[in-house]
């Protein structure tokens, strides 16, 4: 009797230990942990996309927690979430032009605010607002990441559209990134063939803060590794007038299909061989040529 009242007791202790590792985990992984004390100043960031991030998230930088989501609210007739970070006051020097995104714990923790330092000598102070921002990326985007696609730059200060026409687009389609030096700069919105001109037009809508691009550029169709998704390159050219909304992209390069590339390389194969082949008959003939009666007397 009394080994089983042991067994029981031992049982109840294991189970109490168990629910108060798993309150203490809980705590430690979610915004109950995250509670704000000190003095602290209030700067805002907006978002595009704000994923599950919540209230009481924390604001990091390096890793380390600087602050915490104070709120997050609905911009006024806008699709864009107006965000709201305590910051403490000890952290006061963060330069003016940082970089506020949306970053998640692990594969399937909470979401958090990072932020990475910019080069400005002025800073944030209280009232601030973070310009640069990066939203939170679906699972989505980076699967297409993960293929090579990449993603298009979040353009919350609103954007202007350019065209070109592209003789072929292979596997291009609506929402690819529009990419310059290898950066995001926008996105496809529109790929429809032309009746008359018997060719494919592409609308491009770029994010406005990249309004220097000059009009004599030229845009090109390239795709990001071996087998990954297709984007469009911007090619920067040396005319001192910048690209303005509904202007056209004279100079394309259209997308090389992989067909054509294996065709080059086994074209280019056979000549050379062929060339080899030739070159090698050609010095016995001659040599036999050149003297038929050897031998003879």
């Amino acid at each position: 009797m009394s080994q089983r009242k042991s067994y029981a007791v031992g049982t109840g202790m294991f189970i109490v230990l168990g629910f108060a590792a798993l309150v203490y985990l809980a705590t430690q992984t979610s915004s109950i942990a995250n509670s704000h004390q000190g003095a602290s100043y209030t700067v805002d960031a907006q978002f595009a996309n704000i994923g599950a991030l919540k209230e009481r998230a924390p604001v990091k930088v390096a890793g380390v927690r600087i602050g915490q989501v104070q709120s997050i609210s609905l911009e006024p007739g806008k699709d864009v979430a107006d965000v709201s970070l305590s910051i403490d006051k000890k952290y006061a020097q963060i330069p003016a032009d940082s970089v506020a995104t949306i970053y998640t714990s692990g594969l399937l923790g909470d979401q958090y605010v990072g932020v990475q330092f910019g080069n400005a000598k002025n800073y944030l102070a209280d009232g601030g607002h973070i310009g640069l921002t990066k939203s939170t990326q679906p699972l989505e985007e980076m699967l297409g990441k993960f293929l090579g696609g990449g993603s298009a730059a979040d353009a919350i200060g609103g954007t202007y559209n350019v065209k070109a026409s592209f003789t072929n687009v292979g596997a291009l389609a609506v929402g690819a990134p529009v990419k310059m030096a290898g950066v995001a700069i926008g996105s496809v919105t529109d790929v429809k063939a032309d009746p008359v001109k018997l060719d494919a037009t592409v609308t491009m809508s770029i994010d406005k803060k990249y309004n220097q691009i000059p009009d004599d550029s030229a845009a090109a169709i390239f795709t990001s590794g071996l087998i990954g998704s297709q984007y469009v390159a911007i090619q920067p050219g040396g005319s001192p007038n910048s690209l303005k909304d509904g202007d056209q992209l004279v100079l394309t390069q259209s997308a090389v299909q992989l067909e054509d590339l294996i065709g080059k390389f086994l074209v280019s194969g056979s000549s050379s061989g062929s060339n080899a082949n030739n070159g090698g008959n050609n010095n016995p003939a001659g040599n036999g040529s050149s003297n038929p009666n050897a031998g003879k007397h």
